[in-house]
């Protein structure tokens, strides 16, 4: 699996003059049912996010407000998405090693997520998910 399989999601945007609206709906715009959500918020300049990988967690990341970047890295090769618009949403399947960077003053991240809070699932080490991949390359 390549970082390709990462894939950005527009989701639907209804608009009127008063504001926009998007939706997500699970099983429908996403290939996952939603069992937790997260934001991230109030992160200092130069600071990075993320750093790890999920055995079995999928999810989508959605600049809710502002902007950052999203480095996906499959083991042998990386790819950078730039999410600045709150009707796209960055998917990732499981298995991926992932980092958010560059992010804009007052930026919200929200992450959809396939699975709830579970610290097993996370791969904290490089070198540990490197393996990871190694070992299951045909059933990623």
């Amino acid at each position: 699996m390549s970082p390709a399989e990462c894939k950005i999601i527009e989701l639907p945007k209804i608009e009127d003059p008063r504001g926009n609206l998007s939706i997500v709906e699970e099983d429908n715009h996403i290939p996952f049912k939603i069992e937790r959500v997260y934001w991230i918020y109030d992160v200092p300049g130069g600071q990075v996010r993320g750093g790890h990988a999920f055995r079995k967690q999928q999810e989508l990341i959605v600049a809710l407000s502002g902007s950052f970047d999203v480095i996906v890295d499959g083991g042998m090769e990386k790819h950078k998405f730039s999410l600045n618009r709150s009707y796209y949403g960055l998917y990732v399947p499981p298995g991926y090693w992932r980092r958010m960077e560059n992010f804009s003053t007052n930026s919200l991240a929200m992450v959809l997520s396939s699975t709830r809070y579970e610290e097993k699932d996370y791969i904290r080490e490089y070198e540990q998910f490197t393996a990871f991949r190694n070992k299951h390359k045909q059933h990623i």
